[in-house]
């Protein structure tokens, strides 16, 4: 007999397949018959026992993140995040092509806010996230990014008194 949990997973897997307009045969036309239809459907009903790597290459075949895949109360949380602090003249001088989306987000943000004062900006923890989005990375893995290219404050009071 499933587990609650089972059956919650299923669930989930069940309704991103169906948001994607597959039925169980579909899914298996579409991976060439990696996906076999039996048991995808018992993933569904809870029958079968995922691993966790194949999980991960459900989510994979689905294009979303395995997190979308996990029952609610799962124990998977958002990680928290603050607003971060750029050093502009830093950022622009850079000219990182792995900054360039960091740097393009930034005059953007500078033109709405109509902010340039040019020596700094604070990206709030919403506009981190769908930065991180766009770098396929966490927003914890982000700030690490752009702390080896050297273009965060630490402590803006500290940067304005030098």
């Amino acid at each position: 007999m499933p587990s609650e949990y089972a059956k919650s997973l299923g669930a989930r897997l069940r309704s991103i397949r169906q948001q994607q307009g597959l039925s169980l045969q579909g899914v298996e036309e579409k991976s060439n018959g990696r996906w076999k239809a039996v048991v995808v459907g018992s993933y569904e009903r809870g029958d079968r026992a995922v691993t966790v790597s194949r999980l991960a290459e459900l989510a994979d075949f689905y294009r979303v993140p395995v997190s979308e895949l996990l029952p609610d109360g799962s124990g998977v949380r958002h990680e928290p995040t603050n607003k971060i602090v750029l050093d502009l003249e830093r950022l622009y001088d850079e000219a990182s092509e792995e900054l360039a989306y960091v740097a393009r987000y930034a005059r953007a943000i500078q033109q709405q806010r109509g902010d340039y004062n040019g020596r700094v900006l604070s990206i709030r923890a919403d506009d981190l996230r769908a930065l991180a989005i766009v770098y396929d990375s966490s927003p914890s893995g982000l700030i690490e990014r752009l702390n080896e290219h050297g273009v965060l404050v630490a402590d803006p009071r500290a940067f304005f008194a030098s």
